[in-house]
This record gives C-alpha cells, sequence and structure tokens, in this order.
C-alpha cells in the first residue's frame, strides 16, 4: 500500500516537474529569430514492415576475407522493423528511444530514402500525404547525421555562408543570404564561435557541441520543416547534449517538425520532448507523450521507482539480454508481451498515439500549430544555382580550406625540397666535364619517378578524408558530380604548379643538366605532365575504392607498373607482351623518352675507342636505348591524353559509384 502511495507521489511529481520546465522553456524562448512560415508538415508511417539482408550489410571487400566470391556468401534475413506506426506534425518534437540494434537507424534511413541492403516488405511513408521519394525528401527534409563532416579549416561563418550560396534560391541577393546566416547562427546560439575554425579531431576548433550545432545549422539554413537527426547526442557530455535538444526544443516551437533518435537521455532531457517512442527489436512498446509513459507502464505493472529516470528504467526493461539463452528468451519474450500490448491499447486511434482516458485527441503543441496563420513561402518552385555558380562556390570553398592548412602546405613543400636538394647534390660538382650519359639517365629516370610516387599517397589520403562529405553533400543535393568534379581538379592546379617547380628547378640546375632555357621549360613542362598524371591516377584510384587501403594499394601497384615498365630498368625491346603493352600506357615511360630527348638532342658527347676520342650527337644513345621511335612532340600528346583519360575515369568514379566512406558501413 505504501508503495503504491509512493509511486503516485512520484508520478505526480515527475509529470508536474516536466509541466513546468516545459512552460520555462517556452517562455524563456517565445521571441523565436527563425521561425519556419512554411505550410505545415506532417509525417506518417503505416504499418512499417522492413527486412534486413545481413549479407547485404557487409563490403564486399570484407566478404573476399572470407576466401569467398561476394555472390557465394549468402546471408540471413532479420526484422529491423515490425509494424511500426506513428504520426508526428508541425510543431513537435519525437524521440525514437531505444538500446543500440533496435532500428532507430533503419528507421530514419527508411523516412529519408536512404535505406541500403533491406526491403520494405510492408507497410507506406508519407510525407504531407505524399509517398515518401528522394526528391520529395530533398524538398521537405534535412537530415543530420551522427557524424559531423565539415571542413575543418573554415570558420563557423564561412561554412555557413558557402552552404548558403549552394542551397539558397537564386533569387536571393546577397544581404539576404547574409541575413539568413546570420538568424541561423543567433538561432543555434553559435555567435560567441562564428569567426572560429571548426577544427576536427586533429585541428583546433569550435567544442563538440558547437561543431554538431553547426552541422544542424548547415541542415537548416535552407529553412526545412522537417529536421531529422541521427543520435545528435552521441559523443557530448550530458551539459552540452541538454542545450542541445533545448536548441531542438526551440526549432520545434518554431513551427518545425523534429524527429530525432537516441539511446538513454537523461531525465531532464527527457522532459523536453513532446512525444516518445520506445522501441525494442524494431517493435514499438510505447507511442505518445513523454509525460504520460510512467502513467501508461505503471497501469501495465511495471512502475517506475522513485528517483529513477523514466528513460534509463524503461530502456533497461525492453533491452534484450543477451548473455544466456535463457535471459534472451526471457527479454524477447517480455519485449514481444509489451509491444503486443501497446498495438492492443491503440488499436483504431487515428494518430497511433497512447493517451490516457479523459484527455484530448489534440495535444497542446499540435493545436498551437494549427491556430498560427501560416504563410506559405515554398522553394521548390525557386531556382537552385546552376552548375557554373556552384562550381564558382566550391572551387573558393576548396581553396579557403587548403591554403589554410598552412602545416601541410609547409610539409609537403619541403617534402618536394628536400628530394630534389638531395638528389641535385648528389650529382652536384660535375663542373665543366658534365655528367656522363650513364648518369644522365640516371637522373632523368629518377626526376620522373620520386615525385610521382610521393604524390599517389598523399592525393588518396587526402580524398578519403573528404570522402564521407562528399557522399552527404551529394545525397543531399547541395552541388551536382559535374561541379565538385571540375572544382577538385583545377582548384588543386596552384598548388601542383609550386609544388612541381619546387622540386624541378633546384634539382635541374644543381646537376648541371642543359643550361639552354627552352631546354629547362621543355624538361620542366614533362615533369609537370607526369606528376598531374599521377595525381589524376590517384584521384580514379581514391574515387573507385572504399577504403583508405584499398585505394593505396591500387594507386601503388599500378604506379609500380608503370615504373618498371618504363623502359629503364629492362630495355624496351627486351620486355615479354603483356609487359610491351602496358609500357605504352606508362606516363612514366613517355615522360622518360621526352626528357631523353630534350636533353640529348643537338648535345655531343665524346665516346674515346682506343685512343681515338670522337663526338657522337646524344640523340643516338636515345635510339640505342630503343626511345627515340617518336617525334617529341608526341611525348607530351600521350602525356596529356593519359592523364584526361584517368580524369575521365574519376568522373565516371564520381558519378556512378556512391562515394561512401569506409566509416559509414
Amino acid at each position: 500500500m505504501d508503495t503504491d502511495i509512493d509511486n503516485g507521489l512520484n508520478r505526480t511529481n515527475a509529470t508536474t516537474q516536466y509541466q513546468d520546465t516545459e512552460l520555462f522553456s517556452r517562455e524563456e524562448d517565445s521571441s523565436l529569430y527563425f521561425t519556419y512560415s512554411g505550410e505545415r508538415n506532417e509525417l506518417e508511417v503505416n504499418n512499417l514492415h522492413y527486412e534486413v539482408d545481413t549479407a547485404a550489410q557487409i563490403p564486399w571487400y570484407e566478404k573476399l576475407s572470407e576466401f569467398k566470391l561476394p555472390w557465394e556468401i549468402k546471408g540471413s534475413k532479420q526484422t529491423a522493423i515490425n509494424n511500426l506506426s506513428l504520426r508526428v506534425c508541425s510543431g513537435q518534437m519525437l524521440a525514437l528511444i531505444g538500446s543500440s540494434g533496435c532500428g532507430k537507424t533503419s528507421l530514419l534511413d527508411i523516412i529519408t530514402c536512404r535505406g541500403e541492403g533491406g526491403t520494405m516488405t510492408s507497410g507506406q511513408i508519407l510525407i504531407n500525404g505524399k509517398p515518401n521519394t528522394p526528391h520529395l525528401v530533398k524538398k521537405n527534409i534535412a537530415h543530420v547525421r551522427q557524424d559531423d563532416c565539415l571542413l575543418p579549416h573554415l570558420t563557423v561563418r564561412e561554412t555557413l555562408a558557402f552552404v548558403a550560396k549552394l542551397r539558397l534560391p537564386t533569387h536571393f541577393t546577397q544581404a539576404q543570404r547574409d541575413q539568413r546566416v546570420d538568424d541561423v547562427i543567433a538561432e543555434l546560439r553559435l555567435r560567441q564561435c562564428a569567426h572560429t575554425r571548426v577544427g576536427n579531431d586533429y585541428v583546433r576548433g569550435v567544442s563538440g557541441g558547437e561543431r554538431r550545432r553547426v552541422s544542424i545549422a548547415v541542415q537548416l539554413l535552407w529553412n526545412p520543416g522537417i529536421l531529422i537527426l541521427d543520435e545528435p547526442t552521441s559523443g557530448l557530455d550530458s551539459f552540452t547534449a541538454h542545450n542541445l535538444v533545448i536548441t531542438l526544443s526551440r526549432l520545434a516551437q518554431g513551427n518545425r517538425l523534429v524527429l530525432l533518435s537516441v539511446h538513454q537521455p537523461r531525465s531532464d532531457i527527457f522532459q523536453l520532448f513532446d512525444l516518445v517512442m520506445l522501441l525494442s527489436s524494431g517493435s514499438p512498446v510505447y507511442f505518445g507523450a513523454a509525460r504520460h509513459m510512467v502513467q501508461y507502464f505503471t497501469a501495465l505493472g511495471h512502475p517506475c521507482p522513485r528517483y529513477c529516470n523514466p528513460s534509463d528504467f524503461y530502456v533497461d526493461l525492453i533491452s534484450i539480454d543477451r548473455r544466456s539463452p535463457e535471459q534472451e528468451a526471457e527479454c524477447l519474450e517480455r519485449s514481444s508481451e509489451l509491444a503486443a500490448q501497446f498495438m492492443e491499447k491503440v488499436r483504431g486511434a487515428d494518430n497511433h498515439i497512447w493517451k490516457p482516458a479523459g484527455t484530448n485527441t489534440v495535444t497542446q503543441t499540435e493545436s498551437e500549430s494549427k491556430g498560427e496563420e501560416v504563410i506559405t513561402i515554398s522553394q521548390q518552385g525557386n531556382s537552385l544555382p546552376g552548375k557554373l555558380h556552384q562550381f564558382t562556390i566550391l572551387i573558393k570553398r576548396h581553396m579557403y580550406n587548403d591554403f589554410r592548412d598552412l602545416v601541410t602546405l609547409l610539409v609537403h613543400g619541403f617534402e618536394a625540397l628536400l628530394m630534389s636538394l638531395l638528389v641535385g647534390f648528389l650529382y652536384y660538382g660535375a663542373g665543366e666535364k658534365h655528367l656522363s650519359i650513364q648518369d644522365t639517365v640516371a637522373l632523368l629516370y629518377m626526376i620522373g619517378a620520386l615525385t610521382p610516387f610521393a604524390v599517389v599517397l598523399d592525393v588518396i589520403a587526402k580524398c578519403h578524408r573528404e570522402r564521407a562529405m562528399l557522399y552527404h553533400e551529394l545525397q543531399d543535393g547541395m552541388y551536382s558530380v559535374t561541379s565538385y568534379f571540375f572544382a577538385k581538379v583545377l582548384g588543386e592546379l596552384p598548388e601542383h604548379c609550386v609544388f612541381t617547380l619546387v622540386y624541378g628547378l633546384p634539382i635541374y640546375w644543381l646537376a648541371g643538366l642543359n643550361e639552354a632555357p627552352d631546354r629547362f621549360l621543355l624538361n620542366f613542362l614533362l615533369v609537370w605532365l607526369m606528376v598531374y598524371c599521377s595525381r589524376a591516377m590517384a584521384l580514379f584510384a581514391a574515387a573507385l575504392l572504399p577504403t583508405l587501403q584499398t585505394s593505396s594499394f591500387m594507386g601503388n601497384s599500378l604506379f609500380t607498373v608503370f615504373y618498371l615498365t618504363g623502359g629503364f630498368v629492362i630495355s624496351l625491346e627486351n620486355m615479354w607482351l603483356v609487359a610491351s603493352w602496358m609500357s605504352h600506357i606508362s606516363f612514366i615511360r613517355w615522360g622518360f623518352d621526352g626528357m631523353l630527348q630534350v636533353q640529348f638532342r643537338g648535345h655531343k658527347y665524346p665516346v674515346s675507342i682506343g685512343n681515338f676520342t670522337i663526338h657522337v650527337d646524344g640523340i643516338h644513345v636515345v635510339e640505342a636505348m630503343n626511345m627515340n621511335q617518336y617525334p617529341l612532340y608526341s611525348s607530351y600528346l600521350v602525356l596529356l591524353a593519359i592523364c584526361l583519360v584517368f580524369m575521365l575515369l574519376y568522373y565516371l568514379s564520381l558519378k556512378f559509384i556512391k562515394q561512401k566512406s569506409s566509416q559509414d558501413w
């Protein structure tokens, strides 16, 4: 008897505390900076059943570790979501709560048309009464992922300014874009860090909570009516997580629909939610107002103990303990029974929400949103920036981010200079005698093979650091593949030219090669094309394969093949058939051939035969190596063609292969 009274008092105090907190937060934030003034949004899920193929969840490159072909591995079908229904409207914040593997992320992926490796066997998802499609999702829903994928060397304001130029319609003036950025910064309380770099795990910048709010601000810029967040509080301390959810609550009060997933929120965070759905093994165990959850489970015989967080207690209640088969069976039976009881309780309810007897069928938040005068400002009919405008913005953003990374720039520059000086001083000191034919040939081959190898690894590593951000931005439709491709290729040209000059200039003059200005320029152009071919090859390898390890393996393998068939390690005439074919597409072979012609043609070399010394034109040495088979200009044309082919392959990889990072699996 005393226990029942205590539990009743506990429920009354929890409800009163929730209502007081809710009233306080609404009164404190009654003046919103950035209220959504578009049409009222509604998200509805009806009788959803979703199955996942376990084999499809394993990347193909991991299947190879089982020494089986990818199509030989058979997986089993597992139910990720079972008979789930919900309805949520503008002005409400719905939290999906449950342990890991309960189906929270799967549900968000299905709603946003990003479910992979699964099949929706039954049910439907409606956005404003229409079935969800990728086009409809892009127009209405902003999806904030669990990981923050931002450029680290841009400030918060610069990050938002570039996104505003990409996402806002073309009829917006620059003043209107700046005002939108200011409004979002004010709404998400980022004024104190607006001019601080975003940073990441390696670059010092804003705090983790501020970085998460920047990710939300990026999506909020185009003023979506529906905001979906996957684990927004993961990795944050409790205070920062609480402030973040307060911000999301304010956004919901601004006539938005907010849907988020969370593991086990602390009590003050739980009290901020308007609606809560408790999931266990993909089945809903409770869906209704957060303040009614304790009352619902108490009526089923599971009262929440005094001084205990309801979310902690009930998530523990429905979690599956797999430490032993007996405990797992017991937990599965309990969660199945609770799911069946909930389905029975809400049978016949239009909005699938459980409400205590005698309460209104319309929640307070929903009635408030219905009573507001809605001004429709739809952006669906407005034209977004074209590809040329996207290219301009992307190349500026790329240069802003890269040229501020002074440490990386200095390291790469010092690396190129050090290699040039080491090789140059090795051949320095020949003086009037100049280098011998053998030394000159070896030096020219080393010039064409040394720096391109380092470039391959650097480019592949950089591409994979940007891969997750590229994947998400392409999914959101922020820009086209074509715009990104040209911005990536042309944006790195200044850096490429400077590093090639730093590498090619000292080594050329220290080694005492042909001092004629035209010969130097021709030689430098060949080196530039060879280095750029290696860069294009690295871009292709990075876009083709999903992990840094596999891309690096492919890049190193291609470079090694091109290096061995370049005409120096083994003579072209002594190569067997396949190696001879590979030599025709080796950019090292064509660059080496061109440099030999530039250095040796017209240059007399003394050749001693007994007591006689004759001067022989160096081009005969090149012919003896079977390298002077084509005119000099053909070397430049072939190098340019190889570069363009690798660029085309890079573009096709971006276009048709999902740039999903290995960390997203």
